[in-house]
């Protein structure tokens, strides 16, 4: 899960189940920088839109949600 996507772009088949770094933020109560840094470290993967913003693919946020509310 390590790998970033920065070569997709937004506009693939999977464009409406992507989120935007605010929309991740308020799904784990923490600042959108916090969503960037976990990108830069690897523990999300993201996609690249055409203007250069990040987008985080919603499954792979429920997943990461799901495990830290186990975890916690």
């Amino acid at each position: 899960m390590n790998a970033s996507t920065e070569g997709s772009s937004a506009g693939d088949d999977d464009a409406a189940e992507l989120l935007t770094p605010a929309e991740v933020a308020r799904m784990f109560h923490v600042d959108p920088k916090t969503v960037t840094r976990w990108a830069q470290a690897g523990k999300l993967s993201y996609m690249r839109t055409l203007g250069g913003h990040r987008r985080y693919r919603r499954d792979e946020v429920v997943d990461l949600l799901r495990d830290s509310t186990q975890d916690g």
